[in-house]
């Protein structure tokens, strides 16, 4: 039974997920350090193993950053990454609150572009600012 949970994963858990969908690995006290500094992440799990996370970093009242949108690849194309970003989105409205101007940004994996502009997301390019995808 697949469980959304919104929580850090352990250094463990994040860097089986970057390596299970082709991102490699990192030392586990930089992916530690790194996670801390997130200010929202989301995990979703089957029976207690993580197979989804994704997270927010940024200075929470002018730049938002989305990263590491992940899902195990034998879960994918099952609506798992649109959980994902469905509370993601949750959690940048609430910090639209303080400013609602607050610009989301994300960087799209090669191919996924289609996937974030169901979010609202534009290319940055037709926005005329220049490569990357970004949320007004």
């Amino acid at each position: 039974m697949l469980k959304i949970i919104e929580k850090m994963p352990t250094p463990e858990e994040y860097n089986f997920l970057t390596n299970s969908v082709g991102w490699g690995t990192r030392d586990n006290k930089i992916v530690e350090e790194a996670l801390k500094n997130s200010l929202y992440c989301v995990c979703i799990c089957d029976d207690n193993n993580i197979i989804g996370f994704g997270r927010i970093i940024g200075d929470k009242t002018i730049f938002l950053y989305i990263q590491d949108i992940m899902v195990l690849p034998k879960y994918q194309s099952q609506k798992i990454g649109t959980k994902i970003m469905n509370m993601i989105i949750d959690r940048i409205n609430e910090f639209k609150k303080v400013n609602p101007n607050i610009r989301t940004y994300l960087g799209a994996s090669k191919n996924k572009e289609n996937f974030y502009k169901k979010f609202g997301f534009k290319s940055r390019n037709d926005a005329n600012l220049g490569d990357g995808m970004v949320l007004f």
